[in-house]
């Protein structure tokens, strides 16, 4: 039975396809499913900001034909982790968990690394800096869940 990994945001734009994108590269795909999805429903269905696939493409990812979607109830019980990328996607998940069971599948991205920082800022309305910087983080952060999972 594969292990079930989500990634999730506020939008499914930017940096939820970027941990989605960057962890697939790092597990055996037989073994582990790797998802993502937004805690609104802003760009249901939309691609990835262009911005995230130009830095995934850099590092030889291809993150464009992911679309995005929603977080739903059933996400808890598909799912064996659900990593958000800041307090607030935390909050709004965590939030809808109905059982401790489910609440204690959700946990920050950055809690599985040692950066100085708990949450991976947005990047939207930024620069291309921020991506570059937000890829960084989430590289760092899938990295060690790949050998926790591997």
């Amino acid at each position: 039975m594969k292990t079930k990994v989500l990634m999730v945001c506020l939008g499914n734009i930017c940096r939820s396809p970027l941990a989605e994108g960057i962890l697939q590269s790092k597990v055996n795909s037989d073994a582990v499913f790797v998802d993502s999805a937004g805690t609104a429903g802003y760009h249901i269905g939309n691609p990835p900001d262009k911005r995230s696939i130009s830095v995934a493409r850099k590092y030889g990812l291809s993150i464009e034909n992911q679309k995005c979607r929603k977080f739903s109830k059933e996400d808890f019980s598909e799912s064996d982790h659900i990593y958000v990328m800041d307090r607030s996607n935390f909050s709004d998940i965590a939030s809808l968990a109905e059982t401790k069971e489910e609440a204690s599948k959700v946990k920050l991205l950055l809690s599985e690394v040692e950066l100085g920082i708990r949450e991976v800022p947005d990047p939207y309305y930024g620069g291309n800096d921020g991506f570059e910087n937000v890829y960084q983080m989430i590289d760092s952060a899938c990295g060690a869940i790949a050998k926790k999972l591997n």
